[in-house]
């Protein structure tokens, strides 16, 4: 039966090899979009569960009182606590856009192991104020070096500063974002205490950490209920759920990555099913003498979707070996041009998996429909058909 159908498969080979294109192009064209949309979930992916992110609650833009952290870390359930205010600087222009946070260095650090240095890193940049510590994908697209002088323009916080790298940082996990540069809150406050009196003593957002996952909703509601009625009351959720608030405002790209997705898989089955009825129309005759011989309905059946499945796999096995050098290439060109956007973008095994799935179902469905008739056909119908 193999070898009929592989010899059926390739009896018309330019037919057979377009059809293979266009799946491959399909599936090449499927697997960049759902690594796309992926990329969008990266931060997402690594949100630690015992992590929560208390904020302004009329909105992030709104900072809280620095006086909090001693209030939040008297709450039951709570073990660690640090603080982080987006900078929001410019490096030479705004073509290269990176996330700057000034943070509480020691304790943030802690909360955050995903951000690994080595000891003396670590220990440079607690010891200098004006030190920064730097993401390894910034360093490689910049060209940087740790002692190197980096200068942002400030636009939340005014004026130029020359920070100097203490330390250059890696993911200790495959979603973690290593485009970012942390930078000391107590530097900036100290400055704005004599520029800008009024930003002094602010902070943007809280990180709690909890023992574990369990305890998230009930220490949630006791800090908000802690601040209930004050001048800046909060909004206290897990990392994932404010993470996914920053996502939900891109929803309708999303969408449409998705809904293109959808378009591209409908397109490979009409583009299969075209092929496998045009190739069952010229088969008739040949089918009616195997139904005379002896063949059943279930072996014809088996003879055209195997067929329709094996060129199906033939052409999602190039398109899905093309996305791993595609979207190699596209990791470096969203390094050096999208990285505010994309911190990283991987080819997940999540869409390989999808990839083949969708694969063998397609190649199922588009031999269906020809299945359908010639099992239906009559013997003697067939013998007088004429292609």
């Amino acid at each position: 039966m193999f070898k009929l159908i592989l010899k059926n498969a390739f009896r018309h080979r330019m037919r057979t090899l377009l059809t293979i294109v266009g799946l491959a192009i399909s599936i090449l064209a499927f697997g960049l979009l759902r690594t796309a949309v992926s990329a969008w979930y990266t931060g997402v992916e690594a949100s630690s569960q015992t992590r929560l992110i208390t904020r302004n609650a009329v909105s992030l833009v709104f900072a809280l009182p620095l006086s909090y952290k001693e209030k939040i870390l008297g709450i039951p359930g709570v073990t660690g606590i640090s603080y982080a205010y987006w900078f929001g600087g410019t490096y030479i222009d705004m073509k290269n856009f990176f996330p700057q946070f000034a943070v509480e260095p020691e304790s943030y650090l802690d909360l955050h192991p995903e951000y690994a240095l080595t000891e003396k890193e670590k220990e440079d940049f607690l010891k200098q104020r004006n030190s920064c510590v730097v993401g390894a994908a910034l360093v490689r697209k910049h060209g940087w070096k740790l002692g190197d002088t980096v200068r942002l323009t400030g636009t939340i916080f005014a004026g130029d500063w020359d920070l100097v790298i203490r330390g250059v940082y890696h993911g200790s996990g495959q979603f973690t974002d290593e485009n970012q540069m942390l930078l000391h809150w107590q530097y900036v406050d100290e400055t704005m205490q004599r520029v800008m009196p009024e930003m002094s003593g602010y902070v943007g957002w809280y990180m709690v950490r909890i023992a574990g996952p369990d305890d998230a909703a009930r220490v949630s509601a006791a800090i908000d209920s802690r601040f209930e009625n004050s001048l800046a009351e909060t909004k206290t959720e897990t990392e994932r759920a404010f993470n996914m608030s920053f996502i939900s405002m891109l929803s309708a790209i999303i969408t449409a990555l998705r809904l293109i997705s959808v378009v591209i898989v409908a397109i490979m089955l009409l583009v299969l099913a075209n092929t496998m009825t045009m190739t069952a129309r010229e088969r008739i005759p040949e089918y009616a003498v195997l139904k005379a011989v002896g063949f059943r309905a279930q072996r014809l059946s088996a003879l055209i979707i195997g067929e329709s499945v094996l060129i199906a796999i033939a052409g999602g096995l190039v398109g899905i070996l093309s996305l791993f050098p595609t979207c190699a290439a596209f990791s470096q060109f969203v390094a050096k041009n999208l990285s505010g956007f994309f911190p990283v973008f991987r080819l997940a095994y999540s869409t390989i998996g999808m990839a083949t799935a969708i694969t063998i179902v397609v190649g199922i469905v588009a031999g269906l429909f020809p299945t359908f008739r010639v099992a239906r056909m009559k013997t003697a119908d067939g013998l007088r058909h004429i292609g």
